[in-house]
């Protein structure tokens, strides 16, 4: 199985050739996008579109980002911000007249349509699954002409994740609740982190039928009794009503990642390996002490 999956692999490298212009893709909004000729002068309104050009050898077609963009450092800090998706500096982002602007979905932040009324080639869209990660590598792949350079990323980032994953696999699932912020918004099974919290060997307490990032309620939780918790200090979760008595709590089996693996974990993007073997660490710190996890 192996073999074939390395060949399979090495046929599909074989196989990516250049993009071939006029390109026409649908975003996640059901628009048509239409790129006459390879974009030179990029901007990504989100880390993880960030991410991705970098990692897959667009980098160099990148002329600004937004303020949240902070990973690779040596390459982010030299890129002009031009704000975020909620609070854009439109004005700015039209002057360095880009030929792509890769900008998101939400609702929320309209940033699509503020672009697109402004003359501007947009595309919007943002992974929200796990497999949805690696359909957003590839199509920022072809956009940008770089389709092998996203072919070996997903290829590395598979190897990297099936392997951390087969280091718990035999492990008992561990009810976890992760908290995005105090809300309290969560995650459920079938977003990306929820299916991250499941190849880590855990089990988010969040119903799928309340959404990918729901508001929960409190008594959820509480009636729940997570084993373990992951997003904030103890000392915080201690002090909620009625979570002192929670499992989680009393065996101290509550972590706040550093705001490296907070980025990793909270960016649909190149980093998932990390954010996984981060979540692997919370929910099944013997896996580490043993070495299966390095």
């Amino acid at each position: 199985m192996r073999h074939f999956l390395i060949l399979s692999t090495l046929a599909l490298l074989s196989s990516a050739a250049a993009t071939s212009y006029p390109l026409t893709v649908t975003d996640d909004l059901g628009r048509k996008v239409t790129l006459n000729s390879e974009p030179k002068r990029i901007i990504a309104m989100l880390p993880s579109h960030t991410e991705t050009l970098i990692a897959i050898g667009a980098g160099g077609q990148l002329i600004a980002i937004d303020m949240y963009s902070n990973y690779p450092k040596a390459i982010t800090d030299k890129l002009q911000k031009v704000g975020s998706a909620y609070k854009p500096d439109l004005e700015a982002i039209v002057a360095l007249k880009p030929d792509l602007v890769l900008a998101d979905e939400s609702a929320g932040s309209r940033l699509t349509e503020k672009l697109a009324q402004a003359g501007l080639t947009v595309y919007g869209g943002t992974a929200q699954t796990y497999n949805e990660v690696f359909e957003k590598i590839a199509v920022l792949g072809k956009l940008t002409n770089h389709e092998t350079g996203a072919l070996n990323l997903i290829t590395s980032m598979r190897t990297e994740l099936n392997t951390l994953q087969a280091s718990v696999a035999k492990l008992p699932k561990v009810s976890t609740y992760y908290e995005i912020d105090p809300t309290p918004y969560s995650v459920g099974p079938n977003s990306f982190i929820g299916a991250l919290i499941s190849r880590a060997g855990g089990q988010t307490i969040v119903p799928a039928a309340l959404g990918d990032f729901p508001k929960l309620d409190p008594e959820l939780i509480v009636k729940a009794n997570p084993q373990v918790m992951v997003g904030l200090p103890l000392v915080e979760a201690a002090r909620r009503p009625g979570w002192a008595g929670l499992k989680a709590v009393q065996n101290g089996k509550v972590y706040k990642p550093t705001p490296e693996e907070n980025d990793a974990l909270s960016r649909p993007g190149p980093r998932l390996p990390a954010a996984l073997r981060a979540l692997i660490r919370f929910l099944h710190p013997e896996a580490v002490k043993s070495g299966e996890v390095k």
